[in-house]
C-alpha cells in the first residue's frame, strides 16, 4: 500500500512540476473561470467543442499540487472524447474523490486521487478544474467557486 501511495504521490507531483495542456486556447469557443476562496486556487478553462465532441481543453492559472495535477489530468483525460464520455468521466471523477463511488471504473490514472477524499478540504482542489469544466461545458458564463 506505501508504494502504490508513493506512485501515486509521484503522479500528481510530475503533473503539478509539469502542467500539461498549461496555456491559453485561442481559438476556444468556450472559456470560464474557477475559484476556490479556502485555499486561493484560480483557474480558466478553456475548450474547443465542436460537433459532440472536445476537440481540444486548456488550462491556466495557479493553485496547490492537487489543483494543478488535477487540471493537468483532466485535460489529458478529456481531450478528443466526446462531450457525453467527458461528462461521464466529470460525473465518475467527482464520484470517486467524494466517495460517493468506490469503483473508479473507465478512470484510468485518475484514481491517484482516491486518497483525497480522506481529506475532505483537498476535495474542493481537486474538483475545482473539473467544476470549472463542466460549467463551460453547459455554457455557463458566471464565474464558478467551491463555496
Amino acid at each position: 500500500m506505501s508504494d502504490l501511495r508513493e506512485l501515486y504521490q509521484e503522479v500528481i507531483l510530475d503533473h503539478y512540476k509539469k502542467p500539461r495542456n498549461f496555456r491559453a486556447l485561442p481559438d476556444a469557443n468556450r472559456k470560464l473561470e474557477g475559484y476556490n476562496p479556502l485555499c486561493g486556487d484560480k483557474i480558466t478553462v478553456y475548450l474547443k467543442v465542436e460537433d459532440g465532441v472536445v476537440k481540444d481543453i486548456s488550462f491556466q492559472g495557479s493553485g496547490c499540487a492537487i489543483s494543478t495535477a488535477s487540471a493537468s489530468m483532466m485535460t489529458d483525460s478529456l481531450k478528443g472524447k466526446s462531450v457525453d464520455k467527458a461528462e461521464a468521466i466529470f460525473r465518475g471523477f467527482r464520484d470517486l474523490v467524494t466517495g460517493k463511488d468506490q469503483s473508479a471504473e473507465d478512470l484510468g490514472k485518475l484514481t491517484v486521487f482516491t486518497g483525497v477524499r480522506e481529506f475532505p478540504m483537498r476535495v474542493k482542489c481537486a474538483t475545482l478544474a473539473w467544476h470549472t469544466f463542466h460549467a463551460a461545458l453547459e455554457g455557463e458564463v458566471k464565474p464558478v467557486s467551491t463555496e
